[in-house]
């Protein structure tokens, strides 16, 4: 090794920067795929209820057994009669709250309004929930750019108005903005903070409030719900559940994968690229140690010739190239992982501030350990077989024909 130091140099340079490029390439690009997710998972519920409107499965024509066996067409069928509150909403989230796979349940309510400035009206949605609720459950206040939770909490006449409306219409903290109801009723709320998701289609149009305060706006009891969202301990349930809400409350129950199945296969795809490209790096690292451990064999025949006419033994050959194989694996590995840390930090302070995402200010890096153990095991098992299969070489030379050849 130290004979040919130039050579065990380059091929511990080569584990150590396949190394360092693996840990640096899957921190960032796991840590960019979690913003991506948690941006829209987030502010999702692992659960959604509500009553949807739709026609009814089964038409009056349907109740003459006269024409059971015959071919029916209605044309023009129209939604049943339903409203958008949920009745017995509080005894159901109270039941929701109670089951001990539940995280959480809360209420909502949703409504189209129109922000009035001046002559001028802006369509948008306005949204009454219980903030310290929303932020203890969906991480509402990350999405709050000026303001806070506890503040929308407090004012029962306030309103988060979001960024899109806040620009157009020139508002702020502290300002008044009137709103008004599809029946033409005008409130004016006071304005607490400013959110931005950083869906630009949303922000244009959202508005948060307490729900009092919408329960008041439309003119309805304390019990008109329109929405509840749940919060589960393990998403995998979540499917299993929804199901059994619908049948047990004749309700409609979506689940987060249901409700975000594109999502989901977008972020599948990426974390596959990442972790290809990723071991594709590994595997290059591995065979170029290979080249340099073989080269090796052939420059030290005569070296090889004389340690077996001095007694040893083709398997000691063998060793003696496997631990040295061994040695450059293990010092480049975690040279590897020191320099993938290094750099990954480095891209952690990088700053990355867009007005889409407000509440990043640097890029995004997943620090996973299990990526730094994945990392040292494979740079043992690669240069493990990148110095077997050349040992295995070494071992049945000949030296008497080496000797005789010199």
């Amino acid at each position: 090794m130290f004979s040919r130091l130039k050579q065990t140099s380059v091929a511990a340079l080569g584990v150590t920067f396949g190394i360092g490029a693996y840990i640096t390439l899957v921190c960032f690009m796991t840590g960019l795929n979690k913003m991506l997710d948690d941006l829209i998972l987030n502010q999702t519920p692992h659960i959604h209820i509500y009553n949807e409107i739709e026609p009814s499965k089964k038409q009056p024509l349907a109740l003459y057994d006269e024409i059971e066996n015959s071919f029916k067409v209605v044309h023009s069928i129209k939604p049943k009669q339903s409203q958008k509150k949920i009745h017995n909403a509080l005894p159901i989230i109270k039941y929701l709250n109670d089951n001990e796979a539940v995280r959480g349940a809360i209420p909502q309510i949703k409504t189209q309004i129109f922000y009035i400035a001046g002559s001028i009206e802006i369509g948008g949605n306005l949204t009454g929930m219980h903030p310290l609720e929303e932020a203890r459950l969906f991480n509402f206040q990350n999405y709050i750019v000026k303001g806070s939770p506890e503040a929308l909490h407090k004012n029962d006449d306030g309103i988060l108005i979001g960024a899109g409306i806040a620009k157009k219409m020139s508002l702020d903290i502290g300002d008044r903005v009137q709103i008004s109801t599809i029946n033409g009723d005008v409130f004016p709320l006071k304005i607490v903070g400013i959110y931005q998701s950083g869906i630009a289609d949303i922000d244009a149009i959202q508005s948060f409030a307490n729900i009092k305060t919408v329960q008041r706006v439309l003119g309805e009891a304390e019990n008109y719900i329109t929405d509840i969202n749940v919060k589960l301990h393990d998403i995998a349930i979540a499917y299993g559940m929804a199901q059994e809400i619908e049948r047990q409350f004749n309700l409609k129950a979506i689940d987060i994968k249901t409700a975000n199945a594109q999502f989901e296969t977008g972020t599948t795809i990426r974390n596959l690229i990442t972790y290809a490209v990723s071991i594709t790096l590994l595997i290059v690292a591995g065979f170029g140690i290979y080249n340099i451990l073989n080269m090796f064999i052939y420059e030290k025949m005569n070296d090889i010739a004389i340690l077996k006419a001095t007694g040893f033994s083709g398997r000691d050959v063998q060793y003696i190239f496997m631990s040295q194989a061994l040695i450059i694996g293990v010092v480049g590995g975690v040279l590897g992982l020191f320099i993938g840390f290094g750099l990954s930090n480095v891209i952690d302070n990088v700053p990355f501030e867009t007005e889409a995402l407000p509440t990043i200010k640097t890029f995004p890096v997943n620090f996973n350990p299990w990526f730094y153990v994945i990392g040292i095991t494979f740079a043992l098992i690669s240069t493990f077989f990148a110095g077997y299969l050349p040992s295995k070489k070494a071992k049945k030379i000949d030296p008497v024909r080496i000797i005789r050849g010199q």
